[in-house]
Formats: C-alpha cells, structure tokens, sequence
C-alpha cells in the first residue's frame, strides 16, 4: 500500500504532498449545492462583491475535504482504520478560484491503541496554502493507523 503504517510515522515527521489542486468555480458550487449551504459569500457574486473580500470564496468546508484528500496517497491509502476526530479547524484566509492548494503534513503525536494491539492512534497537522504560500487553513485530525506487523 502506498500509505504509511503506524510504525513508519515518528512525531516531528513533515510530510509535503506532491499531490496539488486547483480549485475551480465548479467545485465551490457544486459542494455549495450539495451540501445545501446557501452562503452567499460562496455563491452570490453581486453579494460577495460587496464584502471585505470582493469576490466570491471557495466554501471552506471543501477545502478542508480536499486538503485530508490531497494527504491519502502519502499516508492513508489502505493503512486507516479510521479517522476518529477534526479539531482546531483554522481558516486564516479564503481561497478563490483559481487559487491552487498545496498541502504539507506534521505528526504531532502517537500513541498505541489501548484497545486494539493491531493499531496505534497518530495526530496529524495538515496545513494548506495557497499558490503564493499563504496559510490558508489549518486542521488536526487523528486516525487509528494499521501496524505493519498487522498486516
């Protein structure tokens, strides 16, 4: 599998994805539609013109999705029990379209599964930035990663 197993990844670890998206007008409205979030801040632009921002935002609930997305092939793909939690969600600024999202990776900490001798528990920082290397969001997530002596 080309994700890491629970033994590979050591806290201190960074991990900057390859992986890269170009967000798109299409993708704001599409989630924004599916996920019925009328905000139109992402889908008003006569609205958002008028705000701070000038312009229509990408809905930063996609970019969370697509920055874990971007993280799969290096570290999850076949190697996740589960993510079990997202917290300290940060978005310091918007992403617009055409903006593309780079994605970098910190182990924070680990520690075994005191339920499940087959996986060990990682939480991981991910932070994205746009194309001019801006923060553009921030999250921690945890996840119940496979032992490679599991496997």
């Amino acid at each position: 599998m080309p994700g890491k197993y629970y033994d590979e990844l050591d806290v201190g670890m960074v991990i900057r994805h390859d992986l890269s998206r170009t967000l798109t007008e299409m993708d704001n409205v599409l989630f924004s539609s599916l996920t019925m979030n009328t905000q139109p801040l992402h889908l008003n632009e006569d609205f958002a013109s008028k705000t701070e921002f000038g312009r229509r935002i990408v809905n930063g609930i996609f970019t969370m999705g697509l920055v874990v997305g971007i993280t799969v092939p290096d570290l999850t793909q076949g190697t996740i029990i589960a993510n079990l939690g997202y917290e300290n969600v940060r978005h310091p600024r918007p992403m617009f379209h055409g903006d593309t999202l780079y994605v970098e990776t910190e182990i924070t900490a680990k520690r075994e599964s005191n339920s499940r001798p087959e996986a060990g528990l990682v939480t991981l920082k991910h932070i994205g930035r746009n194309q001019h290397g801006e923060i553009c969001i921030e999250v921690t997530r945890t996840a119940l990663f496979l032992k490679r002596s599991a496997t």
